[in-house]
């Protein structure tokens, strides 16, 4: 891509230019595509920027927060904040402190300025980091864990959700949330991504599984689990 237009991709999406990061995903298509996983450079800059804007994402990033049934004293960790939606929901939704992990520069700088209020006020925490390289500062406990649209890109998935159990509290629950974006994607596709991710959650010792799903086009599939613990009576989850 020449210089000039990525300065310029980049230069409307970091001011927020809404006309011009719609033109810009239609003219560098080839760019943005596959960015899902790692967006970088001007071409992720404007994926986060669709990612940030596009009605049904916000709305997916709504609902999982509300499933999570957050209370005040809450400290909550997501995998992959993406620009940062879910932890602007969290905040809001009144979580004690909100903690996140993303391995994409880009996407670190967009969620850190959408969130910058929370961050200067101490209540939310976001750090370039990879799931399968959690820093010790993400030693736990948590109280939720949450993932919107990213366990298909973990290594080792399976390991990965056996480590974060050992981060929850007792009775600590996690919501991990599947909307296949593959061509041809179906209500069966979810299904079958449900199922996965369910098995995934079991044979890492979580309980209380339950499924949940949001009528989009593919729907989205939202795996609830907690992880064991003596006293389960006040498991928002139940």
């Amino acid at each position: 891509m020449p210089r000039a237009v990525q300065r310029a991709a980049t230069a409307a999406v970091e001011y927020g230019v809404g006309r011009a990061g719609i033109a810009l995903v239609r003219a560098l298509d080839r760019d943005v595509i596959g960015q899902a996983h790692h967006p970088r450079g001007a071409a992720g800059s404007v994926n986060g920027w669709v990612f940030a804007h596009r009605p049904s994402n916000r709305q997916r990033n709504r609902w999982v927060v509300s499933l999570l049934g957050v209370r005040p004293a809450d400290q909550v960790l997501e995998i992959g904040f993406g620009p940062g939606i879910a932890v602007a929901e969290l905040g809001r939704a009144g979580a004690g402190h909100v903690y996140g992990i993303d391995h994409s520069g880009v996407m670190l700088r967009q969620a850190s300025r959408r969130n910058a209020a929370a961050i200067r006020a101490g209540r939310v925490t976001l750090i370039n980091a990879s799931v399968d390289q959690l820093p010790a500062a993400l030693d736990g406990p948590f109280d939720a864990i949450l993932t919107v649209n990213s366990l298909a890109f973990w290594p080792d998935p399976a390991e990965r959700l056996a480590e974060l159990r050992q981060r929850l509290a007792p009775g600590g629950r996690i919501a991990i949330a599947s909307q296949p974006r593959c061509h041809g994607a179906t209500a069966g596709t979810s299904r079958s991504a449900a199922r996965e991710i369910e098995d995934l959650l079991r044979s890492a010792g979580f309980t209380q599984l339950r499924t949940e799903t949001l009528p989009l086009s593919p729907p989205v599939a939202c795996l609830l689990a907690a992880s064991p613990g003596p006293d389960s009576s006040h498991n928002p989850l139940l």
